[in-house]
């Protein structure tokens, strides 16, 4: 069953942020267990994101998170916001594809 990862935090470094995920991405090419992440920022209140990760099962989010460049990637994100970000660990009830 697919696992929901949502990271949400406040930071006014957005920039910073970014390199960070860039990094992150570049340094666990062919480890992560992720299958597809959104980076978001709120339209009505800057400085707020919400990072949405999925994973194929609660398993392999966390052996992502083990990941010693994960760990690193979320002391340093976590340095960048201004206050403590949010972990939201979510099984997926239900999905359904709407088709486009």
């Amino acid at each position: 069953m697919t696992f929901v990862q949502i990271i949400e935090y406040e930071t006014n470094r957005e920039d910073e942020v970014n390199s960070i995920l860039d990094q992150w991405m570049a340094a666990t090419e062919g480890k992560r267990t992720a299958l597809h992440e959104l980076h978001t920022q709120d339209r009505d209140k800057p400085g707020h994101c919400v990072d949405i990760v999925e994973f194929p099962s609660y398993a392999k989010a966390m052996e992502n998170n083990d990941l010693p460049e994960t760990r690193r990637v979320a002391e340093q994100l976590r340095a960048l916001c201004t206050g403590e970000p949010r972990y939201l660990n979510l099984e997926v009830a239900r999905e359904e594809s709407l088709g486009v």
